[in-house]
């Protein structure tokens, strides 16, 4: 608690210090000044938002995580966005956009007069910038999204100065959703990328509704509002994401008002929230929460041994247990409302006595897991909790589990080190296509394709979903790719979570999206 107050007073340090230096902007919602005998009340200019995790970094083209993408959602933005209740595709620096018959070249109108945040401007050749260095030849090894937004781009063309075309390889047909995804997808300054060695993870300059200010490791990232926004200003001057790794102290952070809102709840404290006066935001969440086999090494390069130790694991009385109420058991990688989904689609059935009989001829007892510390919006309990439910089930078939457990920027890089045999991973959908969900496991890069699976049928299969025309026919492929990772059991499903969090009463229109952002540029305080 006193940790959390010495976090809140050095983040307001900072923005005052902002403040005094950047003024009264002409974008400013504040009145009242010396002689007109009104107070300014400040507490109305910031909102402090207390995460369980800390990002990754801010570059867009070079974080995967959703930590990241709540920041970076109100630095930057894409030529497309998504409507601020679904997936829907809208303008956004593109003001329009034309499509090829044969679905092979895409041509955007862009908006006039916008500017980066470093007073550079923004236009077709900074379009194609941000395309081409996350395309071959310029594209590396850590940009994980690359392949999923621009996969299937040839080339990029500068028609004119607001006009650029971008030519693909084969029909894609998520690519226009992929454009509005807060991966990859946003536009960074050209000019701050140069300066940065191509890296602009801790100095992010874009051309969204805040601005970012300071990052202080550890315990807070700081955002003004950009009073030179080419549209809409935001209501609120300063944004403050606090992190805050402790669910309980989260709480406690809202309910004493040291927080305006929180993520990373879960069941056991809804009652605690409300019973304060603070809001519940409740939602269907579109995700995934599972359980990944490292397949490249044995014991679980055999589909066999994976499937028994599934069989092990009664996933129902796991969730209810865990969740209460607040996830459903999943039984596939696609939530239940996206195309593709199927009912009849079911993995390894719980059966401890199979599990023990078939783990005692593999001669497994024991396995190595790791997991994460904090909690995922796809897992509120933290990966702590469900490896160690998964462990309790292990040890009653004959295997012994070893758990290994570390914050959430370490774990990212033990999972891409691959010294383990169970990992705990999620998914929230990008862009409300199936490809999204399945194509992590044909994913080339370990971070992405936790289990790293190979199969070359399943991989196949993804490319003719991505080049299918939407309906029946492309929604059958992605049913029969589910089959196939059910079959080879590459994954255990664990459930699909109810996106939560939760705000103080005078906040108004706090917004959660789909895709597991939070912008808060139509976000004020009472």
């Amino acid at each position: 608690m006193k940790k959390g107050k010495r976090f809140i007073a050095l983040a307001l340090m900072v923005l005052l210090v902002g403040i005094s230096i950047t003024g009264c902007g002409g974008g400013s919602t504040s009145t009242g000044s010396p002689d007109s005998g009104e107070k300014v009340d400040k507490a109305k200019e910031t909102l402090i938002y207390a995460q369980g995790a800390e990002p990754r970094g801010l570059d867009p083209a070079l974080v995967d995580d959703g930590e990241s993408a709540k920041v970076m959602i109100n630095i930057y933005e894409g030529l497309l966005q998504y409507n601020k209740d679904s997936t829907k595709v809208e303008p956004s620096l593109a003001k329009k956009w034309d499509v090829s018959e044969d679905g092979l070249t895409y041509t955007f109108y862009l908006q006039e007069g916008v500017k980066f945040h470093d007073g550079t401007d923004f236009n077709a050749e900074a379009a194609k910038f941000n395309i081409d260095r996350q395309i071959p030849p310029q594209a590396t090894p850590d940009m994980a999204y690359g392949s999923f937004v621009y996969g299937s781009v040839k080339s990029v063309e500068v028609v004119d100065n607001y006009t650029v075309k971008i030519n693909l390889t084969d029909p894609s047909t998520p690519f226009l959703n992929n454009l509005a995804m807060v991966m990859s997808a946003p536009m960074v300054s050209p000019k701050a990328l140069q300066d940065n060695n191509n890296n602009v993870n801790q100095t992010p300059v874009g051309t969204g509704p805040y601005k970012f200010v300071s990052w202080a490791k550890d315990e807070n990232i700081v955002l003004v509002r950009n009073d030179e926004y080419w549209g809409e200003k935001a209501l609120t001057k300063n944004v403050i994401f606090k992190f805050i790794k402790d669910n309980s102290a989260r709480v406690v952070a809202l309910n004493n008002g040291e927080a305006d809102m929180i993520d990373g709840i879960d069941a056991t404290v809804v009652d605690q929230i409300t019973g304060a006066g603070n809001k519940v935001f409740q939602a269907p969440g579109m995700n995934v929460n599972y359980m990944a086999y490292n397949t490249s090494k044995a014991p679980f390069n055999d589909a066999k041994a994976r499937k028994a130790v599934s069989q092990a694991i009664n996933v129902p009385e796991l969730v209810d247990s865990l969740y209460q109420g607040y996830s459903e058991t999943a039984t596939s990688i696609l939530p239940t409302f996206m195309e593709g989904y199927d009912k009849s689609i079911a993995q390894a059935a719980y059966d401890p006595a199979a599990s023990a009989e078939a783990l005692k001829a593999a001669g497994i007892t024991n396995v190595h897991i790791i997991t994460y510390t904090n909690p995922r919006p796809y897992n509120a309990a933290t990966g702590q909790a469900l490896a160690e439910a998964i462990q309790g089930y292990l040890s009653k078939v004959g295997v012994t589990a070893t758990i290994d457990s570390f914050d959430w920027t370490t774990y990212k890089e033990k999972v891409k080190a691959g010294d383990y045999d169970i990992c705990f991973y999620g998914w929230i959908g990008d862009n409300g296509d199936p490809d999204n969900f399945m194509y992590l496991l044909a994913h080339e890069d370990p971070t992405m394709n936790v289990a790293r699976y190979a199969n070359p049928e399943f991989n196949n299969l993804i490319k003719e979903g991505i080049k299918a025309p939407a309906g029946p026919e492309r929604n059958k492929i992605y049913t029969e790719l589910e089959k196939i990772a059910a079959a080879d059991a590459a994954w255990l499903p664990i459930s699909h979570a109810q996106t939560l969090a939760a705000y103080r009463p005078n906040v108004q229109n706090f917004l959660y999206h789909v895709t597991g952002v939070t912008p808060f540029a139509g976000v004020s305080k009472q």
